[in-house]
């Protein structure tokens, strides 16, 4: 059985995947500003496909490095650029938004870095004292849950930028715009979200700092030696 090459990885199914998610975001860059019903298709085909190649890893046993990292790279990459025309649209909240961009993208990243210094086989392998962590990592209903309330909030806000969609009328909220009532149904699933982001950073964080701790501890030892 011959072994298996760098080209081989490389065009994984699950990775081939993550080149299409590329070329859709890519795509959603052109179409954003003025066609949102062809960027709402294209944004929501990048989403369903996020949830495929790790099923198709899996299936074929294609399971990398190089995918999870492209896997986590595409996400934080596509909801930025999203997020980049949202501080355009709403300059008020610009502030909030560039804040949520670095803590999602601080967050995965020392994550992701942390669970692999530490020799960690994958960063969605947590410990069950870690309760909320471990429930949106290892069970995929809710992690795809999730992951996708936290894309159609955003793209709530985005449709709610573009006065042509409908309005409806709610008793207690009157005459609201479509996109405000998707943000609203899908913000308790954004705010999990987030706190886990926080909840993220803190934890890697800790296991950055114990390695440290225990590798000083060590070149202490072997001073004194």
């Amino acid at each position: 059985m011959s072994a298996v090459t760098a080209r081989d990885v490389l065009w994984y199914i699950p990775n081939q995947i993550g080149y299409v998610r590329v070329v859709t975001m890519c795509l959603s860059l052109v179409l954003m500003a003025k066609h949102p019903l062809w960027t709402m298709v294209v944004y929501g085909v990048s989403c369903l496909l996020d949830a495929l190649d790790g099923t198709m890893a899996r299936k074929y046993g294609q399971i990398s490095s190089f995918g999870a990292v492209l896997d986590m790279v595409t996400d934080r990459s596509t909801t930025t650029a999203l997020i980049c025309f949202l501080c355009v649209a709403y300059p008020v909240w610009s502030p909030v938004f560039q804040l949520l961009v670095a803590l999602d993208i601080s967050s995965h990243y020392i994550h992701m870095y942390a669970t692999l210094s530490t020799g960690s086989q994958s960063h969605k392998a947590i410990e069950k004292e870690q309760w909320l962590l471990n429930l949106y990592y290892t069970r995929r209903k809710v992690l795809f849950t999730i992951c996708a309330l936290n894309e159609m909030f955003y793209m709530g806000l985005y449709i709610n930028a573009f006065p042509q969609f409908k309005s409806y009328y709610f008793p207690l909220l009157g005459s609201t715009h479509i996109g405000a009532i998707i943000a609203l149904v899908c913000l308790p699933g954004y705010i999990f979200k987030q706190i886990a982001n926080v909840v993220q950073l803190n934890r890697a964080a800790l296991m950055l700092a114990n390695k440290d701790a225990a590798e000083a501890t060590e070149r202490r030892s072997a001073k004194k030696n």
